[in-house]
């Protein structure tokens, strides 16, 4: 009997681990590793590799299992990082692939060879590893899995030299089954749910660990049993926890000073599923106010190390959110004078918008609201509009858990890939929720060749470009930063519509919000994307 090949072993592996989807951009170093490619495998193919990883992202977010990557050696490697960045901060399990030249060759640098193959993907990969025998490949690809899964989730790296897959194999693979959560430490979870009952003035601060691990519902249990103030903490990726929720007061700003300040006048803080904290601007302060414990639950021991304060506690978010549920005390009295913010997640407030000229352009708050008044009640909403966040989430509340998309890392360019993968996920499991993106001018130029895979894929994704011809948000940190003459903050001459047409978009410049609803009426019902470009009036956000 003929002996099976490394390719064969392995792809029968990636059948088991339900690994059938793979994206991607091919290249001369991968072709071995794609030859013969089976039929109830699917490829996704985009056109640049940062696009595939981010695609790759989106769908396993939206399916909670891993997603299978494959990129060009070296040079689409490198292409890759920014979104490899992204998911590793977003924790979600990747397996990414590369090929190498062929091992006669290694020894010489060839061109397109990775040199360093475990070094280039670092610090973004949880694991990276070039097999030293072509016949340890299929075991490599199974604890490739196994390290993406285990917490904290993430990315990891596997580069395979181009002649290896036509080898003889030695067997089978073999399939381990992987547990993918950790448990609180009995003592622990019950010295921090003592903590929690015996304090006066608790409050809870969400991370987008809970929406990953599907704890929504039992975050609201845990916090009405308290009847405790929730915050989100700052800059989360997900939402948490319901903005519509009484109990609900708003995202943390994510700057030291400000953060403070919003947590004065609590005895006990605790933070489930989510760094403590993720800051940008630099705006110096103590960490937590005086008066307050600080208590963290995190899965993933790096972040908990790091953490400036605070006592911390390594477990899944969800299942210490189910012991603190059962050993909490209940609270009988409501907080006093819960106010929510009208920017509810964003992590400052939206702009003061100058007045409305005749003819002139609509304000980015008035598009969002409709926006959300024209699109269906389970629309999935995906963010990359860092000018505007403010005006978006005051205008966009949400209150359904799986409904929002953005990126841990700002690292542009995530987010319409990312939202290929959460469309095609829809369409997979049958849900088929609506897709909308709403992205800046600018974010959009990062990614844009990502529309082509929603056309050739025929995913009916809105994707709204808020045209304000500026990098707004830098314009903000300029002044900041006190940093005037900045030059390159200036977007003009941009032909939106033109470019998404020639990726075979239906697309059209839309200027009035009755043309907004026009267009929410008829988007989501086509086999091919919407692309629409929204004069908006160019304002300067507040960053706190």
């Amino acid at each position: 009997m003929a002996s099976r090949t490394i390719r064969e072993v392995t792809f029968d592996l990636l059948r088991e681990l339900e690994l059938t989807t793979i994206f991607g951009n091919p290249g001369s170093t991968e072709e071995t590793f794609l030859k013969d490619f089976p039929n109830d495998f699917r490829y996704i193919q985009t056109l640049h590799e940062s696009s595939a990883v981010g695609a790759a992202d989106g769908f396993a977010q939206a399916t909670r299992k891993p997603a299978l990557v494959n990129v060009h050696t070296s040079a689409g490697l490198s292409n890759s990082m920014s979104n490899i960045m992204t998911a590793a901060m977003n924790k979600t399990p990747l397996i990414i692939t590369a090929g190498n030249q062929t091992r006669e060759m290694l020894l010489m640098e060839p061109w397109l060879m990775n040199v360093e193959p475990t070094i280039l993907p670092r610090p973004w990969v949880k694991w990276s590893y070039q097999p030293v025998r072509a016949e340890d490949l299929p075991a490599a690809f199974m604890r490739a899995y196994a390290m993406a899964l285990q917490p904290p989730a993430g990315p990891v790296f596997l580069s395979i030299p181009l002649d290896d897959c036509d080898k003889p194999a030695t067997g089978p693979a073999v399939v381990r089954s992987v547990a993918r959560r950790i448990g609180p430490d009995p003592d622990e979870i019950s010295a921090f749910a003592d903590a929690l009952s015996s304090a006066k003035n608790p409050a809870l601060i969400y991370g987008s660990g809970i929406a990953r691990g599907e704890g929504w519902d039992t975050g609201i249990k845990l916090a009405e049993k308290l009847n405790v103030k929730v915050w989100a903490a700052p800059a989360s990726e997900r939402t948490p926890f319901p903005e519509t929720h009484p109990l609900y007061a708003g995202g943390l700003p994510f700057a030291i000073a400000p953060l403070s300040k919003k947590l004065e006048g609590h005895d006990l803080a605790i933070v489930i599923g989510a760094p403590v904290f993720r800051y940008y601007p630099y705006i110096a302060g103590q960490y937590i106010p005086d008066g307050l414990r600080l208590l963290h639950i995190t899965d993933d021991p790096a972040e908990a190390g790091r953490a400036p304060v605070g006592d911390s506690l390594l477990s899944d978010p969800v299942l210490a959110l189910e012991e603190l549920l059962a050993r909490v005390k209940p609270r009988k009295a409501a907080p006093a004078g819960i106010a929510r913010q009208e920017h509810r997640m964003a992590p400052y407030p939206a702009a003061k918008t100058p007045e409305k000229k005749p003819d002139g352009p609509i304000s980015s708050l008035e598009l969002f609201l409709t926006l959300r008044a024209s699109t269906p009640e389970d629309t999935i909403l995906v963010e990359e509009s860092p000018s505007n966040l403010g005006e978006l989430h005051t205008a966009w509340p949400i209150d359904k858990p799986d409904s929002f998309y953005t990126f841990a890392s700002g690292s542009l360019g995530w987010n319409l890939p990312a939202s290929i993968g959460i469309a095609m996920a829809e369409r997979d499991s049958g849900r088929n929720r609506p897709v909308v993106v709403v992205i800046g001018d600018g974010s959009l130029q990062y990614s844009i060749q990502g529309l082509w895979t929603a056309v050739q894929h025929k995913l009916p994704i809105l994707f709204v470009v808020a045209r304000n011809g500026e990098y707004a948000i830098l314009k903000s940190f300029a002044e900041l930063e006190n940093s005037p003459g900045v030059p390159g903050l200036d977007l003009p001459g941009l032909d939106i519509v033109s470019l998404a047409k020639g990726y075979g978009c239906i697309a059209e410049k839309v200027e009035t919000p009755d043309a907004i609803r026009k267009v929410c009426s008829e988007a989501f019902s086509r086999d091919v994307p919407t692309v629409i470009e929204v004069p908006v009036i160019p304002t300067v956000p507040p960053l706190l």
